[in-house]
């Protein structure tokens, strides 16, 4: 198991790192040319600057049984599709019993958006220390659901 973030503008990529180290789960940080990271526990991998470049080189690399950090429902629902475990920076997991609902609600609010022709964008609210907290929690939730899905399929859990 590996820990693959999408870590353009992502907010919680010290908090995978630390809670990865906890688990002793290795992690891959994939960012384009305009957001390049440096990791003292963390592999990084630098992608080209092109639109979804990071997203399918993700997709990639990641396979059944890996975790996937990512804010993006397009990547989580490949993922998903790969049987890759994918958590939002919020903390909410992507399952395939809710990432085509996850989608329709992002086309949605697309076209509500291009119809009512405003081109402002308010950005995402300030991230608080209950925000984080409640990431930990789910992601270390999520480390151990994929342990022992792990530990199934290989035989070791019984």
């Amino acid at each position: 198991m590996r820990i693959y973030v999408d870590a353009d503008a992502c907010p919680v990529v010290r908090i995978v790192e630390e809670t990865a180290k906890k688990y002793s789960v290795s992690v891959t940080l994939l960012c384009d040319t305009n957001h390049v990271l440096k990791s003292e526990y963390s592999e990084v991998k630098v992608i080209g600057s092109g639109a979804d470049a990071v997203d399918f080189a993700l997709i990639g690399l990641c396979k059944k049984g890996d975790l996937v950090v990512t804010q993006d429902y397009g990547v989580a629902a490949m993922a998903l599709g790969k049987g890759a475990f994918c958590i939002h920076q919020s903390g909410r997991w992507y399952t395939n019993d809710n990432i085509d609902q996850m989608l329709m609600e992002r086309h949605l609010a697309g076209k509500a958006r291009r119809a009512s022709k405003k081109n402002h964008l308010k950005g995402p609210k300030k991230r608080t220390a209950e925000d984080d907290e409640r990431f930990v929690k789910s992601l270390e939730e999520l480390i151990q659901k994929a342990s022992v899905e792990h530990e199934r399929e290989t035989g070791k859990l019984e």
